[in-house]
């Protein structure tokens, strides 16, 4: 190949390049990040009809929802895709334990309304230690990022599983980790 063949193919390869890369950033459609066709076209959902916000009036609209309503999408951020398929892979993890909603993105009404309601049950001094070490060492340093409908929420199934299945503040904060749902692709704790 000479030189001026070798600068064409340079320059087409670099446009192709370049043209895949705008393509894929301004698509509003990031699903071929996902491998799988069902959870792309799951989080495609998700991702733009969220009803889901930090505030405390939906907080408190929570317990008059009705049992068939959903929690659908991030408060903070827009939703991630690779960090939503890692989320939902890591959770499928904890799939025997039905407390544990299997997608932070799109929770069950009543299923919220339980865990909100667990929050406030008191914990033995053993018991606080596992809780206490998830606060401490959770990616938001807590169950969410705010005191949000979140918090109230992953924070009574923390203690739950606690009571309920004995787990540890390690097996705690795996599943807080797992089940933020601030959206973008990591921790939110500085925001």
């Amino acid at each position: 190949m000479n030189s001026k063949q070798l600068q064409i193919a340079v320059v087409v390869s670099a446009l192709f390049i370049g043209g895949a890369y705008y393509f894929s950033a301004t698509s509003k459609a990031p699903l071929a990040f996902i491998a799988d066709e069902a959870l792309a076209a799951r989080f495609d959902v998700l991702s733009k009809s969220g009803n889901s916000s930090c505030s405390a009036a939906f907080a408190d609209s929570i317990d008059d929802m009705s049992d068939s309503a959903r929690l659908i999408g991030s408060c903070c951020s827009p939703m991630d895709p690779h960090r939503y398929e890692e989320q939902v892979t890591g959770l499928q993890k904890f799939k025997n334990i039905p407390e544990i909603p299997p997608d932070p993105y799109d929770i069950d009404a009543s299923l919220a309304k339980k865990l909100k309601a667990y929050y406030d049950v008191e914990l033995t001094a053993e018991e606080q230690k596992a809780y206490d070490y998830a606060m401490q060492n959770s990616d938001e340093k807590g169950p969410c990022c705010c005191r949000c409908w979140r918090w109230f929420v992953y924070g009574g199934l923390g203690k739950l599983l606690i009571q309920k299945y004995g787990f540890t503040g390690k097996q705690v904060t795996e599943v807080w980790n797992l089940s933020d749902g601030c959206g973008g692709a990591g921790d939110h704790v500085n925001h």
